[in-house]
Parts: C-alpha cells; sequence; structure tokens
C-alpha cells in the first residue's frame, strides 16, 4: 500500500499527511466494527435486530440488513472478515461469545463460547481467529468452528490490551492502556509471548509518541501499523518496527472517538467506526471512510 525505501539506518515511507474523507456511512446506533467482501460493506451496529448492515462498496447504498441474534441480550464488540472462509466473526459480551457469520450462505449463523470477555477480533494467516480478552489479558486463537487451539498470556505490564494482530512471520502487534493506566502503547510481541521486540508509546498523553487509549489496529501488505488512538480521537501510523511516522487521520477530521479500523488494501480505503460520547442507549455512530 505504502512504498517504503530502507537503509541501515532510516527508513522513508511515502502517504499524504492526512487521509481524505470521500464518504460518511449513516449515524445510527453505535458502530462496533465495519469490513468489506466481495463489493459489499459489512456494518455491526449495537442493536437489538438487524445488527449488520449491508452496503455497496461503491454506491454506498444500503442493499440489506442481517440479524446476528435474536435476544434483546445481544452486545457486540467487534467484528472481523476471514475471506477464506466467506465468514465474518462477531464478538458478544453478553454471551461471551463469538457468532460466526456466513455471508455466502445466505446469512447462516453459528456461535461458540470465548468463557472471557472477547473485546477485539483479528484473522490470522492459518485463518483461526484471534479473540483479545483484556480483563484476563489472555489472547485466545479458535479454529472455524470454535476449537480453542491456544492461549497465549501477556505479561503483566501489558496492562489492559485492546486488539491484537498476528503478522505473517507469527508475531503479535497489541496495543493496550486505558485511560487510568499508566502505560498506553502500541507493542510488538515474540509468537510465543516470551519478550518485546518492539514498542511505541508510554506515559499517556497527546503529543506525536503518546497514546490516550489505542483501541485498535489496522496492518498493511508491508506491516506497516494503523492505530486508533481513542481519547486523542486520531489514527496514527507506524512503521514495520512500530517507528512513528505521521497521522493519517487527525483530531480536527474525525472530532469524536474512533472506536474500530478496517482498511480496504484493494481500494485504498479506511474504514474508521467513530463513537460520539453519548451516554448508554443514546450513543450515536457512523463510519468515516477516508481515501489512503
Amino acid at each position: 500500500m505504502y512504498n517504503r525505501y530502507y537503509s541501515s539506518h532510516c527508513w522513508t515511507c511515502c502517504l499524504c499527511t492526512e487521509g481524505q474523507l470521500v464518504h460518511t456511512l449513516p449515524e445510527g446506533e453505535a458502530v462496533c466494527g465495519v469490513t468489506s467482501f466481495a463489493g459489499k460493506v459489512y456494518l455491526l451496529r449495537d442493536k437489538d435486530r438487524d445488527q449488520v448492515e449491508v452496503y455497496d462498496i461503491n454506491t454506498y447504498h444500503l442493499l440489506r440488513s442481517l440479524t446476528v441474534a435474536y435476544t434483546g441480550q445481544f452486545m457486540p464488540t467487534d467484528m472481523t472478515l476471514c475471506e477464506h472462509y466467506h465468514c465474518v466473526y462477531i464478538g458478544d459480551l453478553t454471551g461471551n461469545c463469538v457468532h460466526r457469520l456466513d455471508v455466502g450462505l445466505q446469512g447462516a449463523v453459528t456461535r461458540w463460547d470465548v468463557n472471557d470477555y472477547p473485546h477485539s477480533l483479528s484473522v490470522n494467516a492459518a485463518h483461526n481467529v484471534l479473540v483479545t480478552c483484556p480483563f484476563v489479558h489472555i489472547i485466545k486463537e479458535f479454529s472455524l468452528h470454535g476449537d480453542l487451539l491456544r492461549k497465549l498470556k501477556l505479561f503483566d505490564t501489558v496492562i489492559y490490551p485492546w486488539h491484537a494482530i498476528q503478522t505473517g512471520s507469527g508475531q503479535f502487534i497489541v496495543c493496550h492502556g486505558g485511560r487510568d493506566d499508566p502505560v498506553n502503547r502500541v507493542c510488538m510481541m515474540s509468537d510465543d509471548g516470551s519478550h518485546i521486540v518492539h514498542s511505541h508509546g508510554g506515559q499517556p498523553g497527546s503529543d506525536a509518541g503518546q497514546y490516550r487509549c489505542p483501541h485498535h489496529l489496522a496492518v498493511d501488505d508491508n506491516q506497516f501499523v494503523l492505530v486508533a488512538d481513542l481519547n486523542n480521537r486520531r489514527v496514527t501510523l507506524l512503521s514495520p518496527t512500530l517507528e512513528y511516522v505521521r497521522q493519517v487521520v487527525s483530531r480536527d477530521q474525525l472530532k469524536d472517538q474512533p472506536r474500530r479500523l478496517y482498511l480496504d488494501t484493494q481500494h485504498r480505503l479506511l474504514y474508521v467506526a467513530v463513537l460520539r460520547e453519548l451516554i448508554g442507549s443514546n450513543a450515536k455512530g457512523h463510519v468515516a471512510v477516508f481515501s489512503v
């Protein structure tokens, strides 16, 4: 996605200073996840039914809505796509479970238990789903059918991990730290979780090298990392070794909190799920689409 030039001492990444806003999907109930597949955009909202809205990727017209769960107790947390199996995975806080929505089979839904709070999801190169469980500092890996394959215990210093992505080389990129935590940062960890390879951030703050709740991640084909900085209301670009590059989306462009990211490398689009700071059932959200 980005052109890179490396030397033994430095690297350069060529990208516009800021992404350009090209569209905004409608405001409504809070958006908990967004992804795209086969010419369609899938948007997950926090509501009782018709939770997944399906839009045309070119016109952004609403095509249909899909219901994941028919119970009013459903509380979605995140959504991620598996292109290999033609499905999306959806985290559910109330049931502490994951729902699998088969987008190629007229919206067939299955589910399995996580037995912990499934805050965020991603899919690795083996086509397994990774569930980040912040309260217990664990990443759980599940198969397509919900078989628990392994649990990766994170360092005690990785306080409140929000989201984890496994790179093609097997390393994990994890963002962690809340409003009152002493450390807010992004870490690259070894494939067995035994040590931290690189990190960016530290004491929470609003400077270029700081975060105030780094909440969600996206990684491009060249291993550059995009970070949704929730309370600083911006999206930051890091190099493959987690060095600061620049802001891709600024506070002025967002105004509200970036809750989830999805990077469409084919169309060079960044989808940012934005949450307005309202309370409880009044929470509202939309998706801002940026050309990058």
